[in-house]
């Protein structure tokens, strides 16, 4: 009998002992709960992109600008260019703020284009911030351009000031793999995120521009047919699967 005493004896502690860690998991999980609560603006964006784009019309577009074609075919907007025309922007009925935009596109090799967001036209002819003596005319796209570009340019992803600065906003050659992230003649899917002062884009998943500028907060987003020299073309841009979601005050996103 003795034998089987300290067994006995031993039992009444384990039992005291799996209480006391049921207990402490409980403290544990509810400290974790209180400080995520205790903290609403470190809120994570987690709703899903919706389609800005119902695959089968333009409704909720216009295109400004210039006078190149935009058409609906197989699920994506397809646009072509026109001999003649400015830059022409398929541009979005109502503007947006902060928010994540995705958007996958092709386009021709030897054709420029380019997201417009948080972008507008002028109301009147108006001398480039860049140049004053060109002056920009009414009806004219201004604003922040991501842009899509030649290969060999390395430029794509990177944000150009169009119709206004016409300058680069940052500098791709200091982002490893940037400069070499988008595919020429493949499809290429690009996110942009737009909070406050802060504007970042990826392509293909590769970090690409991030930098901060305080002289827009709000427009409309736009799909470019980039204008081409007399004798060219008609070249053509393909989108499909163009997404957003607008964000919270709070909201984090890497």
């Amino acid at each position: 009998m003795s034998a089987n005493r300290p067994a006995l004896e031993i039992a009444p502690h384990l039992f005291t002992l799996k209480i006391m860690n049921a207990k402490l998991r409980s403290s544990l999980l509810l400290a974790v709960v209180t400080s995520l609560t205790s903290f609403p603006a470190l809120s994570f964006a987690a709703e899903k992109l919706t389609p800005l784009f119902d695959g089968k019309t333009l409704t909720g577009w216009v295109a400004k600008g210039g006078t190149a074609s935009y058409r609906v075919e197989d699920g994506m907007i397809i646009g072509k260019t026109v001999e003649g025309s400015k830059n022409t922007f398929l541009s979005t009925t109502r503007d947006y703020a902060n928010f994540e935009f995705e958007c996958d596109v092709k386009c021709d090799v030897a054709l420029n284009s380019g997201f417009q967001i948080r972008s507008h036209t002028y109301d009147k002819p108006t001398p480039q911030a860049s140049d004053p003596k060109k002056i920009r005319e009414k009806g004219e796209v201004y604003g922040y351009q991501c842009e899509i570009a030649e290969a060999a340019k390395g430029v794509s992803g990177n944000f150009w000031d169009e119709g206004r600065r016409t300058k680069w906003l940052d500098d791709l050659a200091t982002k490893p793999g940037a400069a070499i992230a988008f595919k020429a003649g493949e499809w290429n899917h690009y996110r942009i995120v737009a909070q406050g002062d802060r504007i970042r884009s990826w392509v293909n998943g590769v970090p690409c521009a991030d930098f901060r500028d305080t002289l827009e907060a709000s427009g409309f987003i736009g799909l470019q047919v980039h204008s081409i020299a007399k004798g060219k073309g008609p070249y053509e841009v393909r989108w499909k699967n163009i997404r957003l979601r607008e964000l919270k005050a709070g909201d984090v996103l890497k």
